[in-house]
């Protein structure tokens, strides 16, 4: 068959199949379409799993902050119980175990470290079988369940299952909660009352104690079948009745039945609170009996002394007052003795407190013993008792009575095995001169007790009116002191101390001076006792330390200060801290200062004084007993402490001339100072005579108006500019 010719067609148009290079050239471009499209699908794909991925952590750290806020611990886990997320109160719990918390650890494996290390007490002697159990409630939640951790908290679980098959956990730290359950507990079961615990309906008791169940005679499982209503007679009505909003109700008399079926009339106190889960009402019983017989201690105790039985002070004055409204008419007079017992605190501190007390206890017998029938003894305080005298016709009839008192007290005692003797000092007051009613007749007696102990103690006092005008002047004293002391108007006066052999100055001590606005210079004998017996001494002591040490600062190098201490600044606790303060802001070497102390200080032997004493000498600061042989075992007290110096009290150096039992003590004391390396100053030297005797004797120090009065700090440093620290044995001048 001969073959078709093309052309003879006709004209055709060529396909792109008849075309090889243009075939090839369509299909790259249809891949390239096609590739480029599955890359915009692939980016846009990406981009929705990155925004997705975003929006996951987004909503990760939204659950996260969420959770953290929640005052309870809470953990996810996963169907396998790998850890998934927890909050911080989850980490803070179980705090000792946190470093093991990280997703995807297994919580199983947390436990088994917390086992191994000791975290879990309860599984301590069967590690393995607490595991068990432990991952069993995991995978089968549902129950709470508690658990103890080493450091005694008590954590509460509650877990649940997800959809996914994971579990959410919940923990709350419930210590506070159980101890206070075992505190009511406790209570509650140990309580001498009955008590019952039930519903607020009263259909359920919920919880009895063992009084209870002794008082009703049912068993405690009885108990539980029987209602509120079902132990009481008659009363339909519940015992708190339909008012619950009261936390605590006051009694009411409630007739219930015993197992027995006696009938018995108790008070019965109701108060509503928390029972485990559930609101419940506390009942406890009270034999009414019994209530009044306790009103009647009460009361009792409210106007007597529990140690004594005497009326107290509150009784007192009532019973002044009624003694005073009955004889106010009559011509009798009315006596008001008020009596303390010298140096008690002497034998509570030698013998102990049970020995004080049973001496209190005798001498109020033997004042008992001393009165009359109608007189009227009670105790005010520790150691002091009061004695209402009636029928007074004369201040002799006070005054035998107060010596027959002295002299009762005055016996000695035995107690557990102990002869103890001790005094007494007695303040009177008498209706109607020193008051007509309580209150001014105890103060007065107090007032006139106080000249009793100060003048000499063992005896009496009546009242006076000056004696009223001095705790006045004494009232105002304080008052302006503390003013003074708030505005800064105490001044330091210093006086001179003079080495004996080469006649210069070495130092100065520093004396307490009060410019007042009004009445000009105080005498500091008129407010220093003012001042330790109002605890103001310690803000007095600290500003004179700090003022002595700036003075003393701008002295020359080798000149000395000294300050007095009282007692009183040892017992608050800071004198240390003052000292150090002292001279780290004056910038006074502390080899440069001197502390005065005197011997009352050392009476007490407190480790804390002594303490104190070596702490500032460790400073490098000196300490200087003062007023030594004033004491009553001067000698003893050396062996204390090593002081660096000894000051011969004044009262020594006076008239020292012509007293020879004064030269002797004074070459005794000087013989001991040289013997131990210590310093002896020599106070109040106010005669040639008196210094020649020390310094022939080879006294080391004098002090006193022979050299100088104290005086201000500018007429101390023009004294030291011009005379270059020689001592003014030979001006007269200075001496004021």
């Amino acid at each position: 068959m001969p073959k078709k010719n093309p052309k003879a067609a006709g004209p055709q148009r060529a396909t792109a199949a008849q075309i090889p290079g243009r075939q090839i050239k369509t299909a790259s471009k249809r891949s390239r379409e096609r590739a480029s499209a599955e890359s915009r699908e692939i980016v846009r794909k990406r981009a929705e799993v990155e925004a997705a991925i975003a929006e996951a952590r987004k909503s990760h750290e939204r659950l996260r902050e969420a959770i953290d806020i929640l005052p309870q611990g809470i953990v996810f886990l996963d169907a396998e119980g790998r850890y998934i997320l927890w909050n911080r109160k989850y980490a803070e719990i179980y705090n000792r175990s946190s470093d093991l918390f990280e997703p995807g650890a297994k919580l199983e494996d947390t436990i088994r470290v917390g086992v191994a290390r000791g975290d879990y007490p309860e599984a301590l002697g069967h590690e393995d079988e607490w595991i068990a159990r432990r991952l069993q409630k995991l995978y089968q939640p549902g129950e709470q369940h508690e658990q103890t951790l080493a450091d005694g908290r008590v954590i509460l679980i509650d877990e649940r299952l997800t959809a996914d098959g994971g579990v959410i956990g919940l923990r709350v730290d419930i210590t506070e909660l159980k101890q206070r359950e075992a505190s009511f507990r406790l209570l509650f079961d140990s309580n001498p009352v009955p008590m019952i615990v039930c519903a607020l309906d009263g259909e359920r008791i919920l919880g009895v104690n063992d009084a209870a169940i002794r008082h009703y005679g049912y068993s405690r499982d009885e108990f539980e079948t029987l209602t509120v209503r079902s132990l009481q007679a008659f009363d339909p009505e519940l015992p708190w009745g339909d008012d619950r909003s009261s936390d605590e109700q006051t009694a009411r008399t409630w007739t219930h039945v015993r197992a027995d079926g006696a009938l018995i009339d108790m008070a019965v106190y109701s108060r509503q609170l928390v029972y485990g889960d559930q609101p419940a009402m506390l009942l406890a019983l009270m034999d009414i009996t019994e209530r009044n017989r306790a009103e009647a201690r009460l009361a009792f105790m409210a106007q007597h002394d529990g140690l004594t039985g005497l009326p107290n002070r509150n009784l007192l004055r009532q019973q002044i007052d009624d003694i005073l409204l009955h004889t106010r008419r009559g011509p009798e007079k009315v006596a008001l003795l008020v009596l303390g017992i010298d140096n008690f605190k002497a034998v509570n501190d030698a013998l102990g407190h049970g020995v004080g007390d049973k001496l209190l206890r005798a001498v109020a017998k033997r004042l008992r013993s001393t009165l009359r029938e109608e007189d009227t003894l009670a105790r005010l305080n520790s150691d002091e008792f009061a004695i209402v005298q009636t029928g007074v016709v004369r201040p002799e009839d006070t005054v035998l009575l107060a010596r027959r008192l002295l002299d009762a007290i005055g016996e000695p005692y035995l107690l557990d095995g102990n002869s103890v003797v001790i005094g007494a000092s007695i303040g009177i007051a008498m209706s109607p001169g020193d008051g007509d009613e309580s209150d001014k007749l105890l103060k007065n007696a107090d007032m006139a007790l106080s000249r009793a102990k100060s003048d000499f103690r063992g005896t009496f006092s009546f009242f006076e009116s000056e004696m009223d005008a001095r705790a006045q002047i004494r009232r105002k004293i304080e008052t302006d002191l503390r003013e003074a002391i708030r505005n800064d108007v105490l001044r330091p006066y210093y006086q001179p101390l003079v080495d004996l052999a080469t006649g210069r100055i070495t130092g100065f001590e520093a004396l307490v001076r009060w410019p007042h606005p009004e009445r000009g210079m105080i005498s500091p004998a008129e407010f220093i006792p003012v001042a330790e017996e109002t605890g103001l001494i310690n803000a007095v002591g600290g500003l004179m330390l700090r003022r002595a040490c700036m003075d003393a600062a701008q002295w020359p190098g080798d000149i000395r200060v000294a300050v007095n201490l009282s007692p009183l600044q040892f017992r608050v606790g800071n004198l240390l801290s003052q000292v150090t303060d002292a001279l780290k802001h004056s910038g006074l070497p502390a080899k440069r200062l001197e502390l005065e102390i005197t011997e009352t200080l050392l009476l007490e032997k407190s480790s804390q004084v002594l303490a104190t004493l070596h702490a500032l000498r460790a400073l490098g600061v000196r300490i200087s007993m003062d007023d030594f042989g004033t004491g009553y075992s001067s000698l003893s007290y050396l062996r204390s402490f090593p002081f660096d110096k000894i000051k011969i009290d004044q009262s020594f150096v006076r008239d020292l001339a012509a007293n020879p039992d004064a030269q002797a003590i004074v070459r005794s004391i000087i013989s001991l100072g040289k013997g131990l390396g210590v310093i002896i100053t020599a106070e109040g030297v106010e005669t040639e005579v008196e210094l020649n005797c020390l310094r022939n004797d080879g006294c080391n120090e004098g002090q006193g108006f022979l050299f100088s009065r104290a005086r201000p700090n500018a007429e101390i440093v023009s004294l030291l500019s011009a005379g270059r620290g020689a001592a003014p044995m030979e001006g007269a001048a200075l001496v004021a």
